[in-house]
C-alpha cells in the first residue's frame, strides 16, 4: 500500500472521530449539566436549591459534607461522598445546598446512564484550573449493569489516577448501590460467591465517607414545615399546622423532608405567599 492510500485512510479517520471538546469558560457559570451524546457541559445559571439552614434533621450529614467540601475548595485532601438512605429525606438538596454554601467549587451534574463517558469528561476538567464537584443522583446498579466499572475511574482514577481538582458525591437508596436480594442471590448461586459480588458490593467501599439518611420522627417533620413558614413569611398556628401537616402526612403514606415541602408549597399557595 503507497504513502497516498495510507494518507486517506488516516485522513478519513480523523473524519470519523469525534471532535475534540471544547474547554468551557468556567468563570461564566457555578453550575454544569454533563451531556454525553453529543458530549458537553452545558451551563446551568440558576441551581435548584434550597438554603442549607432550612435542611433540618440532617445536622451530622451537613456538617460533616459542608466541612469535607470546604476542604476540597482551599486545595486540601478531601474524601468522595456518599449519600444514602430513606427516600425524600434530603441527600440531593443537601449536595446542592452545600455547593451554593462553599464558594471556589463548579458543580457538575452527570447521570447514571451517562457514566460511560465519564472518562471524556474527566480529560475535560483534568487541566482546568478549578476544582470540581462531580454529583450523580439516585446512583445504583441492577442485573448485568457495568456502568460501575467507568464509576471506577472518578473513584480510583486508573494509571492516571483521579484528577486532583475532582470530587466525587453520589446519592442512592442502597448503601452498597444494589438490591440485597440481588448480593444475596448472587452469593448463592455465584461459582465462586467471594468474586462475584465483590466488584459490585466494594464499589461503595471506594466513597471516603458513608452518611445515611433516615426517616424523620414527627417532630421533626413539623420542624421542618415551621422553618419554611418562617422563612418565607407565611402565617400558621401550631395547632392549625400541626393538624393540616399530619393529615398530609396520612394522605401521602410516608413522612419526610420531601413530604414536608410538598405540604408547605401546598400552604403557600393558598396563603397567597410566592416562594420565587
Amino acid at each position: 500500500m503507497n504513502g497516498d492510500a495510507l494518507k486517506r485512510i488516516a485522513d478519513a479517520l480523523d473524519r470519523l472521530a469525534p471532535a475534540p471538546l471544547d474547554t468551557p469558560d468556567f468563570t461564566a457559570c457555578d453550575a454544569f449539566l454533563w451531556q454525553a451524546s453529543p458530549q458537553a457541559l452545558i451551563p446551568v445559571p440558576n441551581v435548584s436549591r434550597i438554603d442549607i439552614d432550612l435542611l433540618l434533621g440532617v445536622d451530622y450529614p451537613r456538617d460533616v459534607l459542608r466541612a469535607n467540601t470546604e476542604q476540597f475548595s482551599r486545595g486540601l485532601p478531601a474524601n468522595n461522598a456518599l449519600l444514602w438512605g430513606a427516600r425524600g429525606m434530603g441527600k440531593s438538596s443537601l449536595v446542592k445546598a452545600v455547593h451554593g454554601a462553599v464558594d471556589g467549587v463548579k458543580l457538575i451534574e452527570i447521570q447514571r446512564e451517562d457514566l460511560a463517558s465519564v472518562g471524556a469528561l474527566l480529560n475535560l476538567l483534568r487541566g482546568s484550573d478549578a476544582r470540581f464537584l462531580l454529583f450523580c443522583d439516585d446512583l445504583s446498579f441492577d442485573g448485568d449493569d457495568t456502568a460501575y466499572k467507568s464509576l471506577k475511574a472518578v473513584l480510583d482514577g486508573g494509571v492516571e489516577g483521579r484528577p486532583e481538582n475532582v470530587l466525587f458525591y453520589a446519592t442512592s437508596n442502597r448503601r452498597h448501590l444494589m438490591p440485597r436480594d440481588m448480593i444475596e442471590n448472587e452469593r448463592q448461586t455465584g461459582v465462586n460467591p467471594a468474586e462475584a459480588v465483590e466488584e459490585k458490593v466494594s464499589l461503595s467501599d471506594r466513597f471516603g465517607i458513608w452518611l445515611g439518611f433516615h426517616a424523620c420522627d414527627q417532630d421533626t417533620y413539623l420542624a421542618i414545615i415551621r422553618g419554611y413558614c418562617d422563612r418565607y413569611g407565611v402565617e400558621i398556628s401550631d395547632a392549625e399546622l400541626r393538624a393540616e401537616a399530619i393529615e398530609w402526612q396520612a394522605t401521602r403514606g410516608s413522612r419526610s423532608g420531601r413530604v414536608a415541602w410538598q405540604y408547605f408549597v401546598d400552604l403557600a399557595g393558598r396563603m397567597g405567599v410566592r416562594l420565587g
